[in-house]
C-alpha cells in the first residue's frame, strides 16, 4: 500500500472489492470529518445541485482537474464530450487509465500542468482550494487561465466558511484578522495510508470576484446552495 495516497488507495480498494473503508479527514480548525468512499463513485443522480448546474455549462474539450474516480468525467463522456483528466494521486490516475481508456490522463499536479488548451476547465468539489492559500489564488488563476482556448471558461465552486466560526450568539471564535478565515490544513487518512498535512483554501464570493478580475477573468455567478456557490470565469 502506498503510504501517502489515501484517496487513490481507497479508490483502488473500492474498485477491486478489497474491503474498502471510508476516508477520515482531519483538520487543524474543526473536528474530523468522514469522506464516504462511495461518494467518489457517485452517479449523476447523486450529484450535488451545484455539480448538476456545472454539467450544463460544459462545452467542447474539457479538462477535469482532480478527477479522483471520475464521476464528472464519466457523465461527460456518456454525453459525448472529449475529456482529459489531471490527477496527482498515483492510484487514482491508474484507475482512470483503466476505467476511461478513450481519455487523455495526466499524472501530475495542476500547478505543473502545461499540456494543451481546453474549452472548459472543471474545478469542482471546492476546487479553488487547490490554490492552497489566500495569497496564492491570483497566481493559481493566472496559471489555469493559460490552459483556456479562446472563448473558453473555468467552472469552479467554493464555499464561504465564515459561519463555521460563529458561536450561538453570532460572534466569531477566531481572530479573522490573523489570517484569512478560509485557510485550513487537512490530513487525509485511509487504513495505513496518510496524505500528510496540506493547505487548502475556501474563498468567499466577494474575494473570488476581486481575484478573478486581477487575473484578467470575468466572473459570472451560476448557482448558489446555502454557503457554497458555482461560478464561471472567462478571460476579459
Amino acid at each position: 500500500m502506498q503510504k501517502n495516497d489515501p484517496i487513490g488507495q481507497a479508490i483502488w480498494d473500492f474498485h477491486n472489492n478489497n474491503q474498502p473503508e471510508d476516508i477520515i479527514v482531519a483538520s487543524d480548525l474543526v473536528e474530523d470529518d468522514v469522506l464516504p468512499i462511495d461518494l467518489l463513485f457517485r452517479a449523476y443522480k447523486d450529484f450535488q445541485p451545484l455539480e448538476k448546474t456545472a454539467m450544463k455549462y460544459c462545452k467542447g474539450s474539457i479538462l477535469d482537474i482532480g478527477a479522483a474516480a471520475g464521476p464528472h468525467t464519466k457523465y461527460l463522456l456518456e454525453n459525448g464530450f472529449t475529456v482529459s483528466t489531471v490527477e496527482k494521486s498515483p492510484k487514482a490516475h491508474q484507475y482512470l487509465l483503466s476505467k476511461f481508456p478513450d481519455c487523455k490522463h495526466y499524472h501530475t499536479s495542476i500547478l505543473n500542468f502545461k499540456e494543451d488548451k481546453y474549452d472548459t476547465i472543471l474545478l469542482l468539489m471546492n476546487g479553488i482550494g487547490i490554490a492552497e492559500t489566500f495569497s496564492n489564488v491570483i497566481p493559481f488563476l493566472n496559471h489555469i487561465a493559460t490552459l483556456l482556448k479562446p472563448g473558453g471558461s473555468i467552472i469552479c465552486d467554493s464555499t464561504d466558511v465564515q459561519n463555521v466560526f460563529e458561536d450561538e450568539e453570532g460572534g466569531l471564535w477566531v481572530d479573522l484578522n490573523a489570517n484569512y478565515y478560509g485557510e485550513f490544513k487537512f490530513n487525509m487518512k485511509y487504513k495505513d495510508s496518510e496524505s500528510g498535512w496540506f493547505n487548502w483554501v475556501y474563498v468567499d464570493l466577494k474575494n473570488l470576484e476581486k481575484f478573478a478580475n486581477e487575473a484578467g477573468l470575468q466572473l459570472s455567478l451560476l448557482d448558489e446552495d446555502e454557503n457554497s456557490f458555482l461560478v464561471q470565469l472567462k478571460k476579459q
